[in-house]
């Protein structure tokens, strides 16, 4: 948030009002639903699922609070938690690739379906996937593994699921790329803390 010019410590750690945040909590709650139905509690790729969805909600949260001193650690965390989520990203898309489920591409319409529904909570999502996969099956698609083109009735939840999490993460990760570009913009224009001190010490000799 761009500081106001006669204050030395701007407004911060709203960081429950951000998009970003909210998404990325969301991603948190549906990932670890998904890891402990699908992926073996006892593996490696179940922790790294979880802290990596962690992560990214963390580093969201700690950015916002310590923008009130530090532009530069604000973008460095907010970078973190961009990165953090597309580690997950990769997560998610090599469980559908090496399982041989089909992973929906940028404007499939599943995609944009579930984003239209705005989701806020797992639950949500939840009953998204399940009234997909009814879908599918009543239109004469099996509950199996599928690598059928975009538009297949032939899905499982495990996959349902699984495209649903990574459309979310993708929505994630588009809205951090958006805030640290916005942040580098606002410090490029205004500066950092030090840059405020300096000014406020000079107005006052």
């Amino acid at each position: 948030m761009p500081a106001e010019p006669d204050r030395l410590i701007p407004p911060h750690g709203g960081y429950r009002n951000l998009k970003s945040f909210q998404v990325a909590e969301l991603v948190y709650d549906v990932t670890v639903r998904f890891c402990d139905r699908y992926i073996d509690p006892r593996s490696r790729t179940h922790d790294q699922m979880v802290q990596a969805a962690r992560s990214g909600v963390q580093n969201i949260a700690e950015g916002s609070q310590v923008s009130a001193t530090s532009n530069k650690m604000e973008m460095k965390l907010t970078s973190v938690a961009r990165a953090s989520l597309e580690e997950l990203r990769r997560d998610y898309e090599d469980h559908l690739r090496q399982r041989g489920m089909e992973i929906w591409r940028t404007g499939d319409p599943r995609r944009t379906d579930l984003i239209a529904q705005h989701p806020t909570t797992a639950d949500d999502v939840a009953i998204w996937v399940k009234e997909h996969e009814k879908q599918c099956r009543r239109q004469g698609g099996q509950s199996s593994r599928s690598t059928a083109p975009t538009g297949s009735t032939s899905e499982s939840l495990e996959a349902i699921a699984a495209n649903a999490a990574l459309t979310l993460v993708v929505v994630a990760c588009s809205l951090l790329s958006r805030q640290v570009a916005a942040q580098a913009k606002a410090f490029e224009e205004q500066g950092g803390f030090t840059e405020r001190l300096y000014r406020m010490r000079q107005q006052r000799r």
